[in-house]
């Protein structure tokens, strides 16, 4: 409590230094505060829980920072001085800052590390609309260096894209010519969405991100790519979702190491003052020993503020890459060659990728980023493909070290693209940048029942001549399969031994019905079912109860299903403010935990980065979803309870209330299609389901 207490101190002494320094216009806020509570005042792209900046007064220490407001001419420097290092910091502050000012706060992290004279830090700030501060300037980009005389203004350009390849390649080759080091580290800063999406998403240009490619290009621009010599030293990502193998694919000539996060990171982010802080006490360590204490820095960060839960962050030594990247060709080869005999394949694979821990959401409330763990995936289909242990074995040699928390135990370090959605544009912007050619052609077969002449030529090297019909729930008919009871009371659904070449996952919805009103509140989605996949019989395993935050019944669909933990989302307004409530039951301890709250997946393929911790005093509306029970509308959100969050909120699960209420098993295949059963209704009273009618 101490040290975090003093953090919060020297924060907000560095805070006012940088308004204190004159020059400019004032902004609406004099001070660098946030909205949101950190280990120190802000961070990155997920809002964490709330800590109010505490006000001081300038003093002679913090004066010795402040940065000069006009820019500096700096003169080339023509060679590296030995042992020395440069951070290139692409500090992208997006809607983070101009809603939470977490930009802001990890400068003042920063600042609070005195830097010795081999080690420098080039910052180049843009991507916001407004800065929570009265220094930077969010109408141009701006590049700082901060080293051992403090913080300085450096060079200033017109406002441009940071999610432009242009823009990256500029700064990188200013930074690169002005200050040079034997070690260079270049730090992504902002908002992340995996493969596809990619970084650096620009509030003021659409949320603008730049995918693997362009910032391929603008690397490779820079510096000549080297496999055998790489001319950075690391790449890192203090943003959501970007430690994927088609990531490691893009840098692994670029960059000896790779720090990132599969997971969407909490606002508090990285630990900024205490790894630089590290790096300025031994500037002699090289890019593992950094990368190993940023994910220790990272890791205690979180723990601080409570965001440790689903917290993950690997280093990855990109020189040892190439034959992970080799094992996965092969791995995608061996299920494409798979599906090409038989496309069953699909929905085998489908259903292990279901049952593997991914990341950012991958539910119809929260949105897709179709990232999912690369080892826990091959781990687990390792009994269908014999290529699976190639990759655990590369993934083990090349991934040298990871955090993680509780609810993210099964993360190796890599995750990779899966299609959970089926979604063909987004899949088309994954071809673009994907590291296995095997797996495009996988998903483009899967996604389409087709290939184009270079997958037929791939395909033919296989010894493949043609492609088989892929059969799936648009093919066989199923909407509005029949319902049985059987003696016991519980529905089942039998489909045949067909089922297992068609489906990829199958559960049940549940509704709370009022026929008097003509309405029908749709409840949540769950698996809770016994499935006989060789003879597709599925049967619900409903036991009469459902989850509710202190005794409000919920909205709440399964997003992963472990052998330690389910992971569940619920939608609430938070404040007025539309979030999902990230719920896990937790087998070994037998409980439910609220891990916090997250926003939903952007339009543009952005992963929101602020997990919100409830708060005492929060206001939560739960959301359900109604239509009229005749069926002539569509389902639209309801809200239903408001009340307040308490030292002593819990979610739990809770009897249903008196009324009747129907069921439907939900049916999905590998491509991303839906279907559903005809209904069971069934009246609960007191806790007991004591009726079950089938309907016709």
């Amino acid at each position: 409590m101490k040290k975090k207490l003093l953090a919060l101190l020297l924060g907000c002494s560095m805070v006012v230094s940088m308004t204190a320094c004159g020059g400019g216009e004032e902004t609406a806020q004099d001070t660098p505060t946030t909205g949101a509570e950190q280990k120190n005042p802000t961070n990155t792209d997920t809002p964490a829980p709330t800590k109010e900046a505490e006000q001081s007064t300038p003093t002679p220490e913090a004066e010795q920072n402040t940065p000069t407001q006009e820019p500096e001419p700096t003169a080339p420097v023509a060679e590296a001085e030995p042992g020395s290092w440069s951070i290139y910091w692409y500090l992208c502050g997006s809607d983070l800052e101009s809603g939470g000012g977490f930009a802001t706060g990890d400068m003042n992290e920063l600042l609070q590390v005195a830097l010795p004279e081999d080690v420098k830090v080039v910052i180049e700030t843009g991507g916001s609309t407004v800065w929570q501060n009265n220094v930077v300037d969010a109408s141009k980009l701006q590049r700082w260096v901060y080293d051992s005389e403090g913080l300085k203004l450096v060079d200033e350009q017109p406002s441009a894209s940071m999610g432009d390849a242009q823009t990256l390649a500029d700064f990188l080759n200013f930074a690169k010519t002005n200050y040079p080091a034997e070690k260079t580290a270049v730090v992504f800063w902002n908002h992340g969405g995996g493969s596809v999406s990619g970084a650096a998403f620009d509030e003021l240009y659409g949320m603008d991100s730049l995918t693997l490619d362009e910032m391929y290009a603008a690397f490779s621009s820079v510096w000549e790519p080297s496999v055998e010599s790489q001319p950075l030293e690391l790449v890192g990502f203090d943003t959501c979702l970007m430690a994927t193998v088609d990531v490691a694919n893009t840098f692994c000539d670029i960059a000896h190491y790779l720090v990132a996060s599969e997971e969407t990171e909490p606002a508090n982010g990285w630990y900024y003052s205490e790894w630089v802080g590290a790096l300025a006490a031994d500037s002699s360590m090289n890019g593992e020993t950094l990368g190993k204490i940023i994910c220790d820095a990272y890791y205690a960060g979180c723990v601080e503020v409570g965001t440790q839960d689903n917290t993950t962050l690997s280093l990855t030594d990109l020189t040892k890459v190439a034959p992970l990247l080799e094992a996965y060709e092969l791995f995608g080869a061996e299920a494409l060659s798979a599906a090409c005999t038989d496309p069953a394949f699909f929905s085998q694979l489908a259903r292990v990728a279901v049952q593997s821990e991914n990341y950012g959401g991958n539910t119809k409330e929260q949105g897709y980023t179709n990232m999912v763990d690369l080892g826990h995936m091959a781990r687990q289909s390792s009994g269908i493909l014999g290529s699976a242990q190639s990759v655990l074995d590369a993934l083990d040699d090349c991934v040298l070290y990871k955090v993680g928390g509780q609810y993210r135990t099964e993360a190796t370090g890599l995750s990779c693209y899966y299609s959970y959605n089926g979604d063909v544009n987004d899949f088309n912007g994954y071809a673009g940048v994907g590291a296995s050619t095997a797996f495009k052609y996988y998903y483009a077969y899967g996604l389409t029942g087709e290939l184009d002449e270079s997958g037929m030529e791939y395909i033919a090297n296989m010894n493949f001549d043609e492609l088989p019909e892929v059969q799936n729930l648009t093919t066989v008919g199923w909407d509005g399969v029949p319902l049985d009871v059987d003696e016991e009371g519980s529905a089942f659904m039998v489909l045949g031994p067909e089922a297992s070449n068609i489906l990829a996952s199958i559960g049940f919805s549940l509704y709370y019905v009022d026929e008097t009103t003509d309405t029908m509140m749709m409840l949540g989605t769950d698996n809770d079912m016994n499935a006989d996949w060789e003879n597709g019989i599925f049967s619900d395993n409903f036991r009469g109860v459902w989850g509710s935050i202190d005794g409000n019944m919920v909205y709440m669909e399964l997003s992963f299903e472990g052998e330690d933990y389910n992971l569940y989302s619920v939608p609430v307004l938070l404040n007025g403010e539309e979030y999902n409530l990230q719920v896990v039951y937790d087998f070994t301890l037998e409980q439910w935990g609220i891990i916090g709250a997250r926003q939903g997946i952007d339009e543009s393929g952005m992963a929101d980065k602020e997990m919100r911790l409830l708060q005492v005093g929060d206001e939560i509306t739960t959301i359900w979803y109604m239509a009229s029970y005749s069926g002539e509308d569509e389902f639209e959100a309801y809200q239903a309870q408001t009340f307040t969050v308490t030292e002593d909120t819990t979610f739990a699960e809770m009897a249903l209330p008196n009324g009747s209420y129907s069921m439907v098993f939900e049916m999905r295949d590998a491509m991303g299609n839906y279907a559903y059963s005809d209904a069971v209704t069934f009246d609960c009273k007191d806790g007991e389901i004591y009726t079950t009618v089938y309907e016709d």
